[in-house]
């Protein structure tokens, strides 16, 4: 007899051991930074795609599940059900999945690193799952692209995109994903983001991704002073109050880097544009006028150049954050009581001793790289957004 899924309220006996805490926020190893004239003035290769060819053919970046793999998936979580352990303890160990569903990610895991660096699953049926359920396999789906890491200061590496009506405008403090804002071309911290649709939006909440190396090709034919802005370690970023005892409110970085032969993004204008009180407390100095008109070229040049996409309930998304920019449209929910638009978020972590890019970052090394880590706050799965 099946065990019951637990409910949303269900809660963990222990947090996972402290050895196995994200690496978190980090500058840039000085050493590493390559100035802009070592940079390409041409990216070629499969990360360098545009959106009319991939218009033309959706099967470059569309794949669905099998009906067999999809029953595949649900026997895994019985068995995980059977162990007794909790969400942040799922491993490729705890919750192994099928020779047939293990391959189909791997080649989508491919894809993802040193490919197109995104893809759109269809097909997982979670109108039909409790919560539990969609949120242990998708955290299974996640364990064989990567490694899951902390996406905030509650140790959640289970997030939750979802309007909890913040204020968008407090952008210093409030992360966009808690509110139903746009939010611009971005990357988050982490090698690659999953997305499963739960629930849809009335209107808008739509996808949109664009290689960061073609955008770069762009940037250095029509505007290649941005370009060179761009590759200088003097980009100030707020850390939202999300650090731990004894580090910086801020973090000071590029956004593309040269690296190992890799053209490498890290990018949220978020997190650009809220350092103004730390500005006025005098602790940085603001971003120069050049550099804000170069924010606005790069969200115009990647509008412009940007595949766009709908996730429809039951879709999975996972886009490489070195080299795919995202973004979001804004969006208005159904009314009550119809659910709010909900997605589950994974933030992966591909160490360099699994395929994973070189980074100039010291904690290029760590398994758990990245994410976003304060003190020893142990890793969380909310089943519902907090």
């Amino acid at each position: 007899m099946p065990v019951a899924a637990p409910s949303v309220a269900h809660s963990f006996r222990s947090p996972p051991p402290k050895h196995n805490l994200t690496s978190g926020q980090h500058e840039p190893d000085e050493s590493l930074i390559q100035p802009y004239s070592v940079f390409p003035k041409v990216v070629t290769g499969p990360t360098v795609w545009n959106k009319e060819d991939l218009s033309k053919n959706e099967s470059l970046w569309k794949e669905a599940w099998s009906a067999e793999q999809v029953k595949e998936l649900e026997e895994s979580y019985e068995q995980f059900l059977g162990t007794g352990l909790d969400l942040p303890y799922i491993t490729q160990d705890t919750f192994p999945l099928s020779s047939s569903v293990t391959s189909f990610l791997l080649r989508i895991r491919e894809k993802l690193i040193n490919g197109i660096g995104f893809t759109l699953i269809q097909g997982l049926p979670v109108t039909d799952w409790a919560i539990h359920k969609s949120a242990s396999i998708c955290l299974a789906i996640g364990t064989v692209l990567g490694v899951t890491v902390s996406q905030n200061r509650k140790g959640h590496i289970l997030g939750h995109v979802k309007d909890l009506g913040n204020d968008p405008t407090q952008i210093h403090k409030v992360r966009i994903y808690s509110t139903a804002a746009r939010q611009f071309f971005h990357t988050d911290a982490a090698d690659i983001v999953g997305l499963l649709c739960l629930a849809k939006a009335k209107e808008g909440g739509e996808s949109d991704v664009v290689s960061a190396h073609h955008l770069w090709n762009t940037l250095q034919k029509e505007r290649p002073d941005v370009a060179e802005l761009l590759t200088k370690p003097d980009w100030y970023f707020d850390r939202k109050g999300e650090t731990s005892q004894g580090q910086k409110e801020w973090i000071k970085k590029a956004v593309f880097y040269w690296h190992h032969g890799r053209l490498i993004s890290h990018y949220d204008p978020y997190y650009v544009k809220s350092i103004t009180r730390h500005v006025e407390a005098g602790h940085i100095p603001g971003h120069s006028e050049a550099q804000l008109e170069a924010i606005q070229v790069l969200e115009d040049t990647a509008q412009r150049l940007a595949l766009h996409m709908v996730l429809a309930v039951g879709d999975i998304q996972f886009v490489a954050d070195t080299h795919v920019f995202h973004a979001r449209t804004a969006y208005v929910d159904y009314p009550p009581p119809q659910p709010r638009r909900h997605l589950l978020r994974l933030w992966l972590a591909t160490p360099t001793s699994e395929g994973g890019w070189e980074r100039p970052y010291p904690d290029n090394g760590s398994r758990k790289r990245g994410g976003i880590q304060v003190n020893d706050q142990p890793e969380t799965c909310p089943l519902d957004a907090e």
